[in-house]
């Protein structure tokens, strides 16, 4: 079980640096659903690898993180409906 949990958060780990990597480069824009989504997907792996190891700050972080990608992609919804 612990080589899962480590797994899926090094690969959440992975998706946000890729994600910010690609903004950087200019390869996506910081408001596109696929960096949105990648935030989302990445937050999710950190909050179930803090929580599991009881990191409650990062678990907090990683939460609202992860809110604040979804309320995005959300709005995004809302304005193309």
């Amino acid at each position: 079980m612990i080589w899962a949990i480590e797994t899926i958060g090094w690969a959440g780990a992975a998706t946000i640096l890729a994600a910010y990597l690609l903004v950087s480069m200019g390869r996506l824009s910081g408001q596109s659903p696929a960096f949105q989504w990648m935030n989302v997907v990445g937050a999710a792996g950190f909050i179930v690898n803090s929580g599991w190891h009881g990191a409650i700050p990062s678990t907090a972080l990683n939460v609202v993180w992860m809110l604040i990608g979804l309320a995005t992609l959300a709005r995004g919804r809302l304005r193309t409906s």
